[in-house]
């Protein structure tokens, strides 16, 4: 089911029994909140059973409650504002070891992760990143931190990597003004979407430009503008985003990048630890 759940519960108000409206008025008005309750809490909330809650589910459409509670999940990572975030974050805990809840979910993101994606495009990722003539890597607001880590280690890895840096709108297309066909654009963006990243992306691919798309899941903005997509799974924790699976899906890239680079890395690297052992660059560990 595409369609907005709350465009689905809308349309098919007419024909809800009066249990059903008590539950369809209370998504309606507080989304935010209901994305996170069980079948029974949600009950509880509005005053009907859980079966009823069940049923509604399921006459929407839905395979089960589960699946459209998913879709409010869904839906909202683009709608909540952070002020909302933190509002429902006791719902993501349940009010209880926060530390247990949040170690624990981002394991299954990134179980989930590893079970869905796409072993090709992750194969045509490599092969883009090891034999473009120029990498440049994107990434905005919570994603410039995946960004600037990428961008450290294929740096040590490759010649001619650059890392855009988030600024105004014309600084960043003077960063990327040179991009070429033959050159590849890394953009990384998970909800909410950058505006600014998918101008930047548009304009590389009008360049000629590669663009590989790492991002969240295919309904994202970028996706549609991106020749090769990855997706690794991103949730909201209270104010922040999960970006353990994107950082896992990253290490993975580097690592495969390496294993399939043309040139000499241990000559490379043997010179790197030379100069950074001559420049004082690293602590020396004590005997």
């Amino acid at each position: 089911m595409n369609r907005d759940v709350l465009s689905v519960i809308s349309s098919a108000s007419k024909s809800f029994s009066k249990g059903q409206r008590k539950i369809s008025a209370y998504i309606l008005e507080n989304y935010d909140k209901a994305a996170f309750m069980t079948a029974s809490k949600l009950g509880d909330t509005v005053g009907v059973s859980e079966s009823t809650v069940v049923r509604f589910a399921a006459d929407l459409g839905y395979d089960g409650y589960p699946a459209m509670r998913k879709a409010l999940q869904e839906m909202i990572k683009y709608r909540l504002t952070t002020v909302q975030r933190i509002a429902v974050s006791k719902e993501l805990t349940n009010g209880g070891d926060v530390l247990t809840s949040v170690l624990s979910m981002d394991v299954d993101r990134i179980r989930a992760t590893l079970d869905e994606i796409d072993r090709d495009a992750f194969q045509k990722a490599v092969d883009a990143i090891v034999n473009s003539k120029n990498i440049y890597i994107m990434g905005f607001r919570s994603s410039a931190a995946l960004a600037s880590f990428m961008g450290f280690y294929l740096n040590l890895l490759f010649p001619n990597v650059k890392i855009v840096n988030e600024c105004s709108n014309g600084e960043v297309f003077e960063q990327i003004l040179r991009i070429r066909e033959g050159d590849l654009m890394i953009a990384i963006s998970f909800p909410r979407y950058s505006k600014r990243a998918v101008r930047a992306i548009c304009f590389a691919k009008d360049k000629g430009a590669e663009i590989i798309g790492i991002t969240d899941a295919e309904s994202s903005l970028i996706a549609r503008y991106t020749n090769i997509n990855l997706y690794a799974k991103s949730e909201m924790l209270s104010l922040v985003d999960s970006i353990v699976a994107p950082m896992s899906l990253i290490n993975a890239l580097i690592v495969a990048s390496a294993n399939q680079a043309h040139r000499d890395l241990v000559a490379e690297f043997e010179e790197l630890e030379s100069i950074w052992s001559e420049y004082d660059v690293y602590e020396k560990a004590e005997n």
